[in-house]
């Protein structure tokens, strides 16, 4: 007769092993007495479980082929701004873009006289998005004015305030296509007691004058219509620039000059 199996274990039977589990899946408590098995490692993509040693992957291999490093516009910067405005210069075009105050005032002015003494070939002052100062604009416009070479004056963005009188002191003035012109009153500062305050007023009063009265001769209409559409600022597009007087014609193409020396 078979002893049953419980009866041949002294003490009670030992407890049964657990199911192992699936791939993924945790594998099913054991009975009373029996350590729970970690289960399989977990499926492509996704961290092993617990207790499961990661499974170990050779370093990759390096590309047979490296693409070479994109480069850069221009390898020596340098001083390259200022070799791009010295060929400028030599082929008579003066660049002026920014805010045009004192500094650079002296600048353009500089350039300008430079080329009337090189030479007796026209000038071509380059106006880009410039907009200026009021004694810094009058300073520029008294240069132009005595300066024996003729200067075309090429405008180019927007150019508004006090920077259209270094315009309208040009010999002749054309606009790039998508040029805009601002008749705006030019924006000051003024600081000190009462009576400097004045004082400064008064010169801002005559320099306002000088620059209405430079433009009223340009277009050849009045002083108090043009003060009057500047208090109101107005915006010019190129047809209506040349409509008001203040600009010749639109820009177009002109035939290639034979580039100079290089030094």
């Amino acid at each position: 007769m078979s002893v049953p199996w419980a009866d041949s274990y002294p003490g009670g039977p030992p407890p049964r092993p657990g199911v192992p589990g699936s791939p993924g899946v945790p594998g099913s408590p054991g009975e009373p007495g029996q350590p729970r098995r970690p289960g399989w490692p977990g499926r492509p993509g996704e961290l092993p479980e617990p207790g499961w040693p990661a499974p170990h992957r050779p370093p990759a291999a390096p590309p047979a082929y490296l693409p070479p490093a994109p480069s850069r516009g221009w390898t020596d910067q340098g001083d390259w701004p200022g070799r791009i405005y010295q060929r400028l210069l030599e082929q008579r075009i003066v660049l002026a873009s920014g805010r045009l105050d004192g500094e650079t005032a002296t600048v353009l002015c500089a350039q300008l006289l430079t080329l009337d003494a090189e030479g007796d070939g026209p000038v071509r002052l380059e106006l880009q998005g410039l907009d200026a100062e009021l004694p810094a604009a009058l300073t520029v416009m008294g240069v132009l004015d005595v300066l024996r070479v003729p200067v075309t004056g090429y405008v180019a963005g927007q150019l508004g305030g006090a920077a259209i009188g270094v315009l309208a002191a040009c010999t002749h003035r054309l606009a790039y296509p998508s040029a805009v012109l601002s008749l705006a009153e030019p924006r000051l500062n003024l600081d000190g007691t009462a009576t400097e305050v004045s004082t400064q007023q008064q010169q801002v009063a005559a320099m306002l004058d000088t620059l209405y009265i430079r433009l009223a001769e340009v277009t050849g209409r009045e002083v108090d219509e043009i003060r009057g559409d500047a208090r109101r600022g107005r915006f010019l597009t190129v047809d209506e620039a040349v409509s008001y007087g203040l600009i010749e014609a639109q820009a177009t193409a002109e035939p290639r000059r034979p580039a100079g020396p290089r030094r």
